[in-house]
């Protein structure tokens, strides 16, 4: 997972051994993908990680992913090797699949919960891009971007844990977490300072530290300033999707 170079027209499929391993089709700042990498790791299931460069795709990406975006998966492992592509539908394929270590409840009344509760945090993705895409954001200043929120601190605060999962991470943890660690990108991009108010989400921002210190979070964590580099490039029109490709092999030849 340390090689992060990004494929693009003109680039060989990758080959690789006959291993049985999962393949994932990923780009690396992609919070769909995100999704799926925090659950791969939280099973500690090992998977082969091919990024993808979604402005200038390979031209062989389109006979992987039948809608030519990420995350994809391949299942090496079934006959035809077929690909699964939608973060929520690999997702939950995985914990039943993988069932050795549930992130879903297993009462089935309180998973549909948790499924609403998944669906739910589209309210927050969506302020979320609106703002962050947005070409002039600081018009958005009387706008309630956290009102998503809202509903997870109440919810979290009332079930009395550390995580939605209990006293680990379970699968509503590892939905929104993606978006959650970007947000602290958010005081590197804009004039204004978004954070969250202590007084508001007391109970989100104590999570937000202990996920930081998840094992799965930490296996493909990274800073808001190196999420607000990748915004800021995508802002301008040239996403730079090889940024931590690069910086890691000017250390390499320093």
């Amino acid at each position: 997972m340390s090689n992060t170079q990004h494929l693009t027209t003109g680039s060989a499929k990758p080959i690789f051994p006959d291993d049985g391993i999962l393949k994932l089709y990923s780009m690396r700042f992609c919070p769909y993908a995100h999704r799926v990498h925090l659950v791969l790791d939280a099973k500690k299931i090992p998977y082969h990680a091919i990024y993808i460069n979604l402005s200038d795709k390979p031209e062989w990406f389109s006979l992987v992913s039948s809608s030519t975006k990420v995350p994809a998966l391949e299942l090496v492992n079934e006959p035809g090797n077929p690909v699964l592509i939608e973060s929520l539908i690999i997702c939950d394929y995985l914990d039943e699949k993988y069932s050795e270590f549930p992130l879903y409840p297993k009462d089935l009344l309180k998973k549909a919960q948790e499924k609403i509760l998944i669906e739910r945090f589209g309210q927050f993705i969506n302020a979320f891009y609106y703002l962050v895409l947005h070409d002039n954001p600081e018009q958005l200043v009387d706008t309630d971007h956290y009102d998503g929120l809202v509903v997870y601190e109440e919810e979290l605060k009332r079930r009395g844990t550390k995580f939605f999962g209990g006293d680990s991470p379970g699968m509503l943890d590892y939905m929104m977490w993606p978006w959650c660690e970007r947000f602290d990108s958010l005081k590197y991009t804009f004039e204004q300072k978004f954070e969250l108010s202590p007084k508001r989400f007391p109970t989100l921002i104590k999570w937000r530290d202990f996920m930081i210190q998840d094992r799965a979070v930490m296996c493909f964590y990274l800073d808001g300033q190196s999420h607000a580099k990748y915004i800021n490039s995508r802002r301008s029109g040239q996403a730079d999707y090889n940024m931590l490709y690069n910086e890691a092999k000017r250390v390499k030849l320093g």
